[in-house]
């Protein structure tokens, strides 16, 4: 409870809280209710002298109270608190579990209407009824009040639990235990603190233009896509926990080799050719094909000069990949998802060479860059051979490092890349990419000394190092793979190696601050980036701002026709649950014998880390999703 604030007290009995509280501080407006008349509230024991307390701190007492439809009461109309309190809610007598559930959720439901922005629900229940791990010992979730399930249908999430500070209120006498002048047990009591959640904002398609291979392309990035374009995580300056990751990682490196990062923008899109020339081992099934809007020939020369421009090279300065037309202030339009169904889904992947893919990799682009920046230097290198000369005892070396074509440091290059992968709680459709690469003498194993510079780094986190044919695998349980440093032999000089480390900056952020689900990383609410304003070093836990979100299941069965495209299937779940599917499970298969009809049955697992999901919002979103299964995949719910 704090000071100079507008404090709201709803199901007061002797009002022996409120007459604690206008004590304590004496700065709160304290406005106390209760339910019953002041006749029969005057009959409490010590409510006289309570109210008279409340008054003469300037206090205000409403009688007559109904804390399920506060809207109601005339005395409220039209103001706001920045607290609600609610102290050991009873429906009265031996009421069971399902009407005091059915009285929390209509409190949360009515004092959301006379909460302010930032305002806080405080709730105070015995232990144990709120149902969550918090209690101790805990109830079957079944047995018990669900209050965060009940408080998620206001849109609320729990933010604290603590609690209940009886010793501090020594003149609270708990009334109502059974609609009796009895107290309840306070002495283990909890004191839940509730707060606003974002609301849920509606899936959007985003149109985007920028240049590929000398051309200017028009595509759409679909629904399920669009909230991870353009959010600048890895921006210079930036304290998000992905920029953090990715500084802490190049700072251990720098310690080895020296580092320069690219600021070069690059495209979101690869050309079919780039893909199967730079990664012929990721799959065609696993990439998220594009199809265009529009194609111009030849860039305008502002792009064209854009694009040729040499690459930065700095450690500290690198800032998140965009492509050319965003950076350049070309347009970038947003539609509804509605209105481009058809021009925005996933394609499949054909022979044709004009096909575009959103980028799963920034190996391609690495390529390139470094080919320009060879080709560039090695003209400037020509121009001034003449006024160069060798120092006895030492190797000439040549452009950015080169000493006879070896270089001396590692190229880097990091940006969101997009994966066409099934819905799963550690296989996030986009995430940042931390790529880098070096050519060194060979006789110097450089990729074993940078795969165990990366365990020494990581191995705290709990990552291992896992050798497998042609390179190493960084390994972290729950997830699975999070990096790889990979080697090739640079052209014909077996002398010499190329290695190439490749890191998921985005579960090793979930890792290294301990992050219970990655799509955290991408929340609105800025709750979550003021934790990491402070720059945390990596180790320290981050505190969630919602706790103990509730689980919700519903499974749904359809018949398909002779082909069935699971992946894009996986797309339209994201799309239609905004993201808070975060488990999808194959119950069962059945093949009509004389129609060529499937019928499958899924089972989903809604839950979200970052918005108030509650059983009403789940099922609404399972709805959608059979609305667009119906219209987008042709299928026939059952």
């Amino acid at each position: 409870m704090c000071s100079s604030r507008n404090i709201l007290l709803v199901g007061e009995g002797n009002f022996s809280f409120s007459a604690s509280v206008s004590q304590l501080y004496s700065e709160t407006n304290i406005t106390a209710t209760c339910l019953q008349h002041q006749d029969e509230a005057l009959r409490h024991e010590g409510a006289a002298t309570n109210i008279q307390t409340v008054q003469d701190s300037g206090g205000e007492l409403i009688f007559g109270v109904d804390c399920t439809k506060l809207a109601e009461c005339a005395s409220l109309q039209g103001r706001e608190f920045d607290r609600v309190v609610f102290n050991f809610p009873h429906c009265g007598r031996k009421s069971g579990v399902k009407k005091n559930r059915e009285l929390l959720k209509n409190f949360f439901l009515s004092c959301v209407q006379l909460l302010s922005e930032d305002g806080e629900v405080h709730v105070s229940l015995c232990n144990g009824q709120g149902g969550t791990p918090a209690d101790h010992p805990k109830r079957e979730w079944h047995n018990s009040w669900q209050v965060v399930a009940m408080a998620a249908e206001a849109h609320l999430i729990l933010s604290h639990v603590h609690s209940f500070e009886s010793d501090k209120y020594q003149s609270y006498k708990c009334t109502g235990y059974r609609s009796q002048d009895k107290g309840f047990h306070v002495e283990k009591g909890l004191l839940h603190v509730f707060t606003r959640s974002l609301p849920f904002s509606p899936a959007q398609t985003l149109q985007v233009e920028e240049a590929v291979k000398r051309h200017r392309v028009e595509y759409n990035i679909t629904a399920e896509l669009s909230d991870y374009i353009f959010r600048g995580l890895l921006c210079s300056g930036s304290v998000h926990p992905v920029r953090m990751v990715q500084d802490f990682l190049l700072k251990g490196l720098a310690d080895k080799w020296s580092i320069s990062m690219t600021t070069e923008t690059v495209p979101f899109l690869l050309t079919a050719e780039q893909l199967q020339a730079s990664c012929p081992d990721i799959k065609s099934t696993d990439c998220c094909w594009i199809h265009l809007l529009q194609k111009h020939q030849n860039c305008d020369a502002h792009t064209s000069k854009n694009i040729e421009k040499d690459p930065v090279l700095d450690i500290q300065g690198h800032t998140d990949t965009l492509p050319a037309t965003c950076a350049t202030s070309d347009k970038v339009r947003i539609k509804e998802a509605e209105s481009l169904m058809s021009a925005c889904s996933l394609v499949e992947p054909e022979s044709e060479s004009c096909l575009y893919v959103l980028r799963p990799s920034l190996l391609p682009h690495m390529e390139e860059l470094l080919t320009k920046k060879l080709i560039n230097n090695a003209g400037r290198h020509g121009e001034n051979e003449g006024n160069n000369t060798s120092v006895e005892g030492h190797k000439k070396e040549g452009p950015f490092g080169v000493s006879n074509g070896v270089t001396s440091l590692l190229f880097g290059l990091s940006g969101l890349v997009f994966k066409n992968v099934p819905v799963n709680l550690w296989a996030p459709p986009a995430f940042h990419e931390l790529l880098l690469r070096g050519i060194f003498p060979s006789e110097r194993v450089p990729m074993k000394l940078l795969g165990q510079r990366l365990e020494e780094l990581l191995a705290p986190y709990g990552v291992s190092l896992v050798t497998e044919q042609g390179g190493l695998r960084l390994i972290a349980q729950p997830m699975g793979l999070v990096g790889r440093v990979f080697a090739s032999d640079e052209g014909d000089n077996i002398s010499d190696v190329c290695v190439t480390v490749s890191l998921n900056l985005d579960l090793l952020a979930v890792l290294l601050f301990s992050l219970p689900d990655w799509r955290l990383l991408w929340s609105h609410d800025p709750r979550f980036i003021q934790h990491f304003e402070l720059c945390p070093s990596p180790g320290k836990p981050f505190q969630p701002f919602s706790l103990y979100p509730e689980t919700f299941s519903f499974d749904i069965s359809f018949w398909t026709g002779p082909t069935w495209n699971e992946r894009k299937f996986h797309a339209v779940i994201r799309e239609a649950s905004h993201g808070t599917v975060e488990q999808v499970k194959l119950i069962d298969t059945f093949s009509h014998p004389d129609l060529s009809r499937t019928s499958y049955c899924y089972r989903l697992i809604y839950h979200s880390h970052t918005h108030a999901l509650s059983h009403t919002q789940a099922l609404h979103f399972h709805k959608d999703l059979e609305t667009f299964l119906t219209s987008r995949l042709q299928v026939t719910i059952r």
